[in-house]
């Protein structure tokens, strides 16, 4: 049953260029098609999550981890009532900005794009299904409903346009189950691959309190067990504990908050300081904080880990210094756009475009390296 506080309204499903209404789907339902069709939407299969998409068919990939992200977000959408196919959309699109080699990736586009407005990939994303997507014949971008662009908007500077409550700051239930699902989905996952991988130990594992209690709960349980299933389904409880923690401390949350309407829920998100509606509970909160800490020590400054990102920034920096000398080399379309957008903006859209290995190609192949 849909709750009176998700996301909904003529405003919120209305879109930029207007369009007669699909007889079949929602205009949300609509919006996750138009991701789901995009390039940069398949572009995700062969870009980082952690680990550089050739070193194993195992790893997660930018567009395995939106995917993983959506199902958990689903599941928390509707069990409290609200806009479960705005949140699939939310949840494939947040990280079609996302350029070659994950966030090493990002930092080094944004040290190149520093004096020129820098680069975001939330802003990149917004970027894209307004502007740079080319698909339809009546306009630019995806003319994604204005409820997707404001939660998507969320994970950006850049302010929401619209609705008395977005235009102060206020946003959806929707945007924030996002948030913590793609931290659930990230979280758990890398613990996986940081296994798969070897970077991670797992007796070290075993200093984590909710990694501890439940890796040894199902060891006792299934004595006979291989080693790796035990590891697959402690990551699964995992999941499953930190979903119904975060449903069940929302639901809480949302009956003391006494909202009546979704107009009270874009209100109360605007105000400065309330507690969140979406939010794990106190306790999980510190165990989800302490597992964080951990991939950051451990995996995420790996050696290895740190050798790769910087290998990638190295990469990134060299094309952007090619093309800016080079413009020529852009693709026909991005060529054009320099007049009016900037060499260097329109360079960072190419390069952000670009998947792992064709960033590697570019690198070998171009560049010769």
């Amino acid at each position: 049953m849909t709750s009176p506080l998700a996301a909904q309204g003529e405003l919120f499903e209305s879109r930029v260029f207007p369009e007669v209404p699909h007889n079949l789907r929602t205009e949300f339902q609509r919006d996750r098609d138009r991701v789901v069709h995009s390039k940069y939407f398949r572009r995700l299969e062969y870009k980082t999550q952690v680990f550089v998409n050739h070193l194993g068919d195992n790893f997660r990939t930018r567009l395995t981890h939106s995917i993983e992200v959506a199902q958990i977000a689903r599941t928390v959408a509707r069990t409290l009532g609200l806009n479960e196919d705005l949140t699939e959309t939310v949840a494939l699109a947040h990280d079609l900005g996302h350029p070659p080699f994950g966030h090493a990736g990002e930092r080094a586009l944004h040290e190149k794009m520093r004096a020129h407005g820098g680069f975001d990939h939330n802003e990149q994303t917004l970027r894209i299904v307004t502007h740079l997507e080319e698909r339809y014949p009546a306009f630019v971008g995806l003319n994604l409903t204005c409820g997707t662009l404001a939660s998507l908007q969320k994970h950006s500077s850049v302010p929401v346009a619209f609705g008395d409550g977005a235009q102060s700051g206020g946003h959806c239930l929707e945007a924030f189950i996002v948030d913590l699902c793609d931290e659930i989905a990230y979280n758990n996952h890398d613990i996986d691959d940081g296994l798969e991988s070897g970077y991670l130990q797992l007796a070290a594992l075993d200093t984590i309190d909710i990694w501890r209690e439940n890796f040894n709960g199902i060891r006792k349980e299934y004595p006979q067990l291989r080693e790796k299933i035990v590891i697959r389904a402690t990551i699964r409880e995992l999941i499953n504990q930190m979903v119904s923690d975060l449903i069940e401390n929302s639901q809480n949350a949302i009956r003391a908050a006494s909202l009546q309407t979704f107009a009270d829920v874009l209100m109360y998100n605007a105000q400065p300081n309330t507690a969140p509606l979406i939010a794990f509970s106190p306790t999980m909160d510190a165990r989800v904080k302490q597992l964080k800490q951990f991939l950051f020590k451990n995996l995420y400054r790996h050696a290895e880990i740190v050798r790769m990102n910087e290998r990638a920034a190295q990469i990134i920096a060299r094309i952007f210094d090619f093309v800016v000398a080079e413009p020529k080399m852009l693709p026909e379309d991005f060529y054009a756009r320099i007049g009016d957008e900037g060499l260097e903006r329109v360079t960072a859209d190419f390069i952000a475009g670009m998947t792992d290995r064709y960033a590697l190609r570019w690198n070998g192949d171009i560049l010769g390296s």
